[in-house]
């Protein structure tokens, strides 16, 4: 009967899956447009066989690439064969969420963690209690996004974030010291030198899409706003900061167009002082032509600001044969082992959700202690139990930035309405 039930609820709720596939997949860190692997669609999941199938959102490694071996090894450690397949991240959460309508569920599921509350609400994931996972060394700030009811679904791969990358040769010129960037009056007072000294000052992400609210969440919630109530004053306080960048130009009109990906290239001309952007942008500002350091994001009365997290989860989709659990948890405590937690962060280019392989991280990699730091700082998007309530809450979050930004609504006004329709939305 519980097998029934499930699938009635991936039936019901197929529709909001697909939404949250969509909405949702523009913070996460991998890319790729087409499948790839060598485990055909609806693979047979035959007890007692010795094939276990991973499906995973890196469609850009083949089975050369440390990653795929990596998955090799595991099943060779748990004594089976494993048959993988990477999909682009959308098509992922779709395919799973057909097969497991059909009953036909990969044995792991590596999937964006803003997705694992709406496909465990479907009741298409195992929790960690039904399936032995240890996840005590992950850090709780980073396994609250895969929670949902006391419950947790997986475990977290990895983690990316916001940070605000600064033009150490545009500074230098306004005279401002990175370092004394601790809280909005100091950022502001940074972008009014830069403007004065005839460069431009902050560029970031306000697109109509997840991305613009991803990009506004470390700013909201570094007021101590609350997603519950979008209309408080601390959210106002957040939106009136962005507003009226704009308006004094400090920060550019595009931001209301801008993704994060052209944010970046707005701040690779050489022409900005800071870029908010992710993790991700390593590589790319190491190619930049100038000299850059990066900071937190600094709440509105200092210290880091809370930002949201990217990254997967590696997941245990639900089998009509449980007996499978046990070989499965051996694939997932190998993929999440210190060893090679570290190798596959690394090959991702995410921070590791344990303190231990975080330090090893900085230790190969000093660059990456401000990442570390911003990690430690951030939260899911669906933690504090939002669960399938976030892209209700989002959508209404990114249409009054952008009516605030476009001054065709005042941030309270603005807010005032997209609470009214969260409200709505997720009674």
């Amino acid at each position: 009967m519980e097998s029934l039930d499930r699938r009635r609820r991936v039936a019901g709720l197929g529709l909001v899956a697909l939404t949250v596939a969509g909405g949702l997949t523009a913070c996460s860190g991998s890319s790729g447009e087409s499948s790839g692997g060598d485990a055909p669609v609806g693979a047979s999941q035959a007890a007692g066989g010795g094939t276990y199938t991973i499906w995973d959102p890196y469609p850009q490694f083949d089975d050369t690439s440390d990653w795929v071996k990596l998955l090799g090894q595991c099943g060779t450690q748990a004594g089976v064969t494993v048959k993988r397949t990477g999909y682009d991240t959308t098509d992922l959460t779709n395919k799973a969420l057909l097969a497991a309508q059909q009953g036909n569920s990969p044995d792991v599921l590596i999937v964006d963690n803003p997705v694992v509350s709406t496909l465990a609400e479907a009741g298409m994931l195992t929790s960690t209690d039904e399936t032995k996972i240890d996840t005590s060394a992950a850090s709780p700030n980073l396994l609250a996004a895969g929670q949902i009811g006391g419950k947790t679904y997986g475990i977290p791969i990895g983690a990316n974030t916001l940070a605000l990358y600064y033009n150490k040769d545009v500074l230098k010129k306004a005279g401002v010291d990175a370092g004394g960037v601790k809280d909005w009056a100091s950022l502001t007072a940074a972008l009014e030198k830069v403007k004065a000294a005839g460069k431009k000052g902050i560029t970031f992400s306000a697109i109509g899409t997840e991305e613009g609210s991803f990009q506004f969440l470390p700013w909201f919630w570094g007021s101590g706003a609350n997603l519950t109530k979008l209309d408080s004053p601390e959210g106002v306080a957040a939106l009136s900061l962005w507003t009226d960048w704009v308006k004094k130009g400090y920060a550019p009109n595009s931001v209301i167009n801008n993704t994060q990906t052209t944010s970046w290239q707005e701040f690779a001309t050489g022409d900005f002082a800071f870029a908010e952007n992710g993790t991700w942008q390593l590589a790319n500002a190491k190619k930049a032509g100038f000299p850059y350091g990066i900071i937190p994001i600094p709440a509105k009365d200092g210290g880091a600001a809370p930002a949201p997290t990217g990254g997967e989860f590696v997941s245990v989709p639900v089998q009509q044969d449980t007996a499978r659990y046990a070989t499965t948890q051996k694939l997932v405590t190998c993929l999440a082992s210190t060893d090679n937690s570290l190798t596959t962060d690394t090959t991702l280019s995410y921070i590791a959700p344990t303190e231990e392989v975080q330090a090893k991280q900085v230790e190969q990699n000093p660059d990456l202690k401000v990442w570390v730091e911003a990690v430690k700082a951030a939260k899911g998007r669906t933690s504090d139990d939002l669960g399938t309530k976030y892209p209700k809450i989002s959508e209404p979050l990114w249409k009054a930035t952008q009516a605030a930004l476009s001054e065709s609504q005042p941030p309270q006004e603005a807010l005032a309405a997209a609470q009214t329709a969260a409200a709505s939305a997720t009674q």
